[in-house]
């Protein structure tokens, strides 16, 4: 059953920091904004809990992430693809 409207859902990209919980991920998503008052470029940062159905992410790959109806109490965001593994 497809609905009519269109969802537009968020997608983000950032670093796995975490990888110790079963079919979830930890991951940090950064972004650079210019402070308000004094113009200086501030680096702000957020962490989310992931949903990583195959528990391919590991410590330090870049993933994207989207996201998705609630999986958990705290997971709204299931991994999409990883961009980039850890060295």
């Amino acid at each position: 059953m497809e609905s009519t409207s269109k969802v537009r859902r968020t997608t983000k990209v950032g670093t796995v920091v975490s990888d110790a919980m079963d079919k979830t991920v930890v991951v940090k998503v950064e972004r650079v904004v210019r402070h308000k008052l004094y113009h200086r470029f501030v680096r702000h940062s957020r962490k989310f809990a992931v949903h990583d159905e195959g528990n391919a992410c590991k410590v330090g790959d870049k993933v994207q992430i989207v996201e998705c109806r609630p999986v958990s109490k705290s997971k709204r965001f299931r991994v999409v693809r990883v961009i980039e593994r850890a060295s």
